[in-house]
């Protein structure tokens, strides 16, 4: 069994999907049809500026169209339909474009203002993120429980947790895991994406999201909320927004995807972060980052061969 996997922010790069655009005529399609959505969408995924890509409004659609270009070209290039899709955090967004939840050009302008909102939500310096290693999640949750403004942003791996909230929370929290043992390293975000902070952010893309029909998906599509798939387009719609403020449930969704039988799992767009976090915490199954054509050619032949 394969699961579709997709990345969200921070798997950015210059030049992603360039080689997708040269090497896959479905690519090339979804990349075109993605850059008269957003004009000069594509200009600045390949040429930057690298700040202006890293802005949270440009990466979402940037790395969502990208990921869709991958599975595009996946599919021409005979791949068979996942048994499961998962995406973290936007990485869900692009996942449901995936699978026929979305269509493209409503994912691309819904992550856009979701990116702008998320940014806006919070003023530049009043939040702030941090990674935590070396200590159990369980752990962490505990030793924050009493600290004001800061909370669980993303179970991303059994070694990796990782906290959001206000810049003072944050500090204080940092002191606590620290005297615990803990490694913590601030991250360089520009916002504290999935806590509660982002209310603003979620409340304002509600209106956008109503206004867009959603369908059920053609495959299982997890949720970073339940950590189980919903195929109920209201539910989605209703999942999406939540997601905004919630922690992303990456670990419990990959051991729920062993636990289905999953032994393949395909990275699709940009960077190799989820690749990377399946080694680290599932065994025996094999991970593979799908990023250009040549990638794509060697996971079926791959796939062909299991």
């Amino acid at each position: 069994m394969i699961a579709a996997l997709f990345p969200g922010q921070g798997s950015q790069e210059i030049g992603m999907g360039k080689a997708l655009y040269e090497g896959s005529r479905a690519a090339r399609e979804a990349l075109e049809q993605a850059e008269a959505t957003l004009p000069g969408l594509l200009q600045l995924m390949w040429e930057g500026p690298e700040e202006e890509l890293k802005l949270t409004a440009n990466q979402q659609p940037a790395l969502l169209a990208v990921g869709y270009a991958a599975f595009q070209a996946y599919l021409e290039a005979g791949g068979p339909l996942p048994s499961f899709a998962a995406g973290h955090s936007l990485g869900e967004w692009t996942a449901h474009v995936a699978a026929e939840t979305l269509r493209l050009e409503d994912g691309l302008r819904l992550v856009r203002k979701r990116g702008l909102y998320m940014q806006e939500a919070v003023p530049v310096g009043a939040g702030a993120m941090a990674a935590v290693l070396k200590v159990p999640a369980q752990t962490i949750q505990e030793l924050i429980a009493g600290i004001a403004g800061v909370e669980v942003a993303n179970y991303n791996s059994p070694e990796q947790t990782v906290i959001s909230g206000t810049a003072a929370g944050v500090a204080q929290a940092t002191e606590v895991l620290k005297s615990h043992k803990a490694r913590v390293i601030p991250l360089a975000v520009s916002a504290p994406f999935h806590s509660s902070l982002m209310q603003p952010a979620r409340e304002r893309l509600r209106a956008d999201l109503a206004q867009v029909e959603l369908h059920p998906p053609r495959f299982p599509v997890y949720s970073n909320v339940l950590a189980q798939p919903e195929a109920r387009p209201s539910m989605i719609r209703e999942l999406l927004l939540e997601q905004i403020t919630h922690a992303v449930r990456w670990v419990e969704i990959l051991q729920h995807l062993k636990e289905k039988g999953v032994k393949t799992y395909l990275e699709f767009g940009s960077g190799r972060v989820l690749t990377g976090l399946v080694g680290r915490t599932l065994e025996g199954v094999e991970a593979r980052a799908l990023t250009n054509p040549q990638e794509i050619a060697e996971s079926l032949g791959r796939v062909a061969q299991g």
